[in-house]
């Protein structure tokens, strides 16, 4: 009775506690914790498969859930980790699979690379260049699963284009 007593106790501070930090952070943090959070438990559930015998259960949910789990790692950085743990040779891309090389530094872009990243013609006024930028980076946001390397691009060529 007690113990079930300290333990519902507990759970309650812990709900209170997460709930306060949960107020506070950021989207980032939250979506990390979050993903951190499924992760701890996936491995419990594939510990809890092991323990009864149903190693079969468990090779079914990792590979139900792979994408997931490699978008996790990806998220946590484990993949740039790994690379550095085993002195595997950098590859030809910038922070994370998937994306393309970051642009030589001190490298200017020109109007003409600016509006091509676009998408737009060189008569393009202002009010065309602002929704264009708000279109492509609404899909290339980094928060959203963009790219980094491509979001830096968009930006780059809004402020040549900009002032």
């Amino acid at each position: 009775m007690i113990l079930r007593l300290a333990l519902a106790l507990a759970a309650l501070v812990a709900l209170w506690l997460g709930a306060r930090w949960l107020s506070r952070a950021q989207p980032a943090a939250v979506k990390k914790a979050l993903i951190g959070g499924a992760l701890a438990l996936l491995v419990v559930a594939g510990l809890a498969l092991m323990i009864t015998g149903k190693l079969a259960g468990l090779f079914a949910v990792i590979a139900g859930l792979s994408p997931w789990i490699s978008r996790a790692l990806r998220l946590h950085g484990v993949w740039r980790t790994f690379r550095r743990m085993t002195g595997a040779a950098p590859s030809a891309t910038a922070d994370e699979p998937g994306q393309a090389p970051p642009a030589a530094p001190g490298t200017a872009m020109t109007r003409a690379q600016a509006f091509e990243i676009l998408g737009l013609p060189p008569s393009a006024d202002t009010d065309e260049i602002k929704e264009a930028y708000r279109r492509l980076m609404r899909a290339n946001h980094p928060d959203s699963g963009g790219s980094t390397w491509i979001a830096t691009r968009l930006n780059q060529a809004r402020d040549v284009l900009l002032g």
